[in-house]
């Protein structure tokens, strides 16, 4: 007998204090409707989450330790380009392939789903021209399906799903498309990142005004798209799974790694048109910095300084703890692409990428919406300067952040469920999701 389909919904900084204000979900799910409390693996950030929950296995297992790579055999960071293939742990389409080749699935909008198993895929991938501007456009599979969403939406609007302009209209697209590929398609397994609740908690707090709106704008989204959905396969029952990615909290407090490590005399720079960049092959040690954590690369593995770091920022403020190589075990993260020492922020605080000790000095890109050229995430992105009409520089204005350990057990991240044949339990690791899914589906 072929189960029904299940949606897995993965939306980051969706807390259960949320869920009273979420009118229109709460009715969309109310078959069974059920929460548990969601405990979730370091790091609580996007590719590490996703990739915990689609293979049910921590970083140590999958490979994903940030949302990008120091590649050392080549000297070069990867941020946000990877294809799927860096997830080294089979994923949930792989594994409901083999329980059964007939389920059809679908990837909506995860990070790393490009070149995926699923066979549905949806996810933006801009083009890049040769003048260092980018066109609209998306990776889908099948090929010709972005073609045909465009047609009848419109573009994948790229501005609103990061940058200064972030917003709901991407949520929007991405809810009006998944059912229109639902409506094409009719997979068995549907998984869908929903980002907009990301936005206004970093860049104004968790509690602002403006991130209650945006639960708000969300929960409209959420509702159109469970209508939707449900319109899809008529009187066919639907489950539901919606997952807390991870849980923002507030900041007030700024940590720059690099600035550090160069007035250690460690982190060096090239002169490039009166601008500082990154020198990585010339740094005895350097940091890839992600939220409120950071990955620093000693080069060759130097023990000394690998110990010199260590010292440097065990009683920095901000710095909660400077976790060498023989601890990375303890927090998930013993896996050879991670760094010499990782450093985890205190609450309250974050990391920036800043290498610069002057703003005059700061690379072009500095100001830029570039995810790919940073050696970390930049939060910062958000923001827009209108005096220069650029991404400021002020790293202190970010207010919300996560990533931390801390979160786990808090109580505010929660997994909702309606429909399922299984009762979940009142607490549920981020670990164990993946094979919620699975167990749904008949053998």
């Amino acid at each position: 007998m072929k189960s029904a389909p299940l949606v897995l919904l993965s939306i980051p900084g969706l807390r259960r204090s949320h869920l009273p204000a979420m009118q229109r979900t709460r009715e969309a799910l109310r078959e069974g409707f059920s929460t548990s409390q969601l405990v979730g693996s370091f790091p609580s950030v996007t590719w590490p989450a996703q990739a915990t929950l689609l293979t049910g296995s921590l970083p140590r297992e999958h490979g994903v330790i940030a949302n990008g790579f120091f590649w050392r055999d080549r000297g070069e960071v990867e941020m946000w380009t990877a294809p799927n293939s860096v997830i080294q742990r089979p994923q949930i389409w792989d594994r409901l392939k083999q329980k059964n080749p007939e389920l059809r699935t679908l990837a909506w909008f995860p990070m790393l789903s490009k070149e995926s198993g699923a066979d549905i895929v949806c996810m933006p991938a801009p083009i890049h021209n040769p003048d260092g501007s980018e066109s609209l456009w998306c990776y889908t599979k099948p090929r010709a399906l972005y073609g045909e969403l465009l047609a009848d939406l419109g573009h994948f609007p790229l501005q609103h799903f990061w940058g200064p302009l972030a917003g709901i209209p991407s949520s929007q697209w991405i809810g009006q498309s998944l059912v229109r590929a639902a409506a094409k398609f009719r997979p068995d397994f549907l998984y869908v990142y929903l980002p907009h609740l990301d936005y206004a908690a970093q860049k104004c707090g968790p509690f602002s005004p403006a991130a209650d709106q945006s639960v708000a704008d969300l929960d409209r989204v959420i509702g159109d798209m469970a209508q939707g959905i449900s319109e899809v396969y008529g009187t066919e029952p639907i489950k539901w799974l919606l997952v807390s990615e991870y849980i923002i909290s507030p900041v007030e407090h700024v940590v720059f790694p690099n600035r550090v490590l160069r007035e250690a005399g460690l982190l060096t720079v090239r002169v490039e048109d009166d601008r500082e960049h990154l020198d990585i092959v010339s740094s005895a040690a350097w940091a890839l910095v992600d939220h409120q954590f950071a990955h620093v690369f000693v080069r060759e593995g130097n023990r000394d300084v690998a110990a010199q770091v260590a010292r440097l920022f065990e009683r920095l403020p901000g710095i909660g703890e400077v976790v060498r190589t023989e601890y990375l075990g303890q927090w998930g993260m013993d896996h050879e692409r991670s760094g010499d020492l990782l450093l985890v922020s205190q609450p309250g605080s974050w990391q920036a990428y800043y290498w610069w000790l002057d703003d005059a000095r700061a690379p072009a890109f500095a100001r830029t919406v570039d995810i790919h050229r940073k050696p970390g995430y930049d939060p910062v992105e958000l923001f827009f300067d209108p005096a220069t009409k650029s991404i400021p520089l002020d790293a202190h204005l970010v207010r919300g952040s996560h990533g931390l350990p801390e979160e786990r057990g808090s109580g505010e991240a929660v997994l909702i469920a309606s429909g399922l044949e299984a009762e979940l339990p009142a607490i549920v690791e981020d670990v164990h999701v993946c094979q919620w899914v699975l167990d749904e589906f008949a053998t």
